[in-house]
């Protein structure tokens, strides 16, 4: 039986989706393993397995195919938060919406302690002067996609001071983790920093 119209753009949409993503963690990876000015869109194209004219047709440049990478987890995490139990504290819901998202990127390799010469990759890549503009758009949508969550999950306004507060914070506590992790000697999975580092926010910021 043929696919009736919704599941057909069900079916393109989500295969856009996986080569989105293909493109931006092949990005992501050869510019910690090479650095960036040793990565070309051509390099990128064939270790997602696509064609050059392909990545093109996603992404206008490398820095913005390595900052979509956030872009799309904020999504994905606004979704796991809508789907929490609806008697869960906010918080706690927060909390655990980030750690799943971090999780099912981490298939594989969760809680593992990682190889120090991937976090320093990854530190040198997140300073790199080029892709600061990339990610401040990526951390304004994180936010926005997190505060119209929020704003569904306590009946308030997505502009509203309060969920974009909370959303405004937990990003922050995100970050934090993120820098203390590249930074950590020795070296210790992220998960285990970026819980922490959510909880202790959780633990000052309550609900109205």
């Amino acid at each position: 039986m043929e696919p009736d119209g919704d599941a057909r753009v069900g079916l393109r949409e989500r295969k856009r989706q996986e080569t989105r993503t293909a493109l931006s963690w092949a990005a992501i990876r050869l510019t910690v393993e090479r650095g960036l000015a040793n990565v070309t869109a051509m390099d990128i194209a064939a270790a997602a397995g696509v064609s050059h004219r392909t990545f093109n047709n996603y992404f206008s440049s490398i820095p913005e195919a390595i900052a979509a990478r956030q872009a799309d987890r904020a999504k994905q995490t606004a979704a796991l938060l809508r789907a929490r139990p609806a008697d869960e504290p906010l918080w706690e819901a927060i909390v655990e919406a980030v750690l799943a998202q971090i999780h099912h990127d981490q298939q594989g390799v969760r809680g593992r302690t990682p190889d120090p010469a991937w976090t320093q990759g990854v530190r040198l890549m997140m300073e790199h002067p080029s892709l600061q503009g990339e990610f401040l758009k990526a951390h304004a949508t994180t936010e926005h996609e997190l505060a119209v969550a929020v704003a569904e999950r306590t009946g308030t306004d997505a502009g509203d001071l309060y969920p974009r507060l909370v959303a405004a914070t937990a990003w922050a506590a995100v970050r934090v983790a993120m820098d203390q992790w590249v930074n950590a000697d020795p070296p210790v999975p992220f998960t285990h920093v970026l819980r922490e580092s959510l909880n202790r926010l959780a633990a000052g910021l309550s609900q109205p």
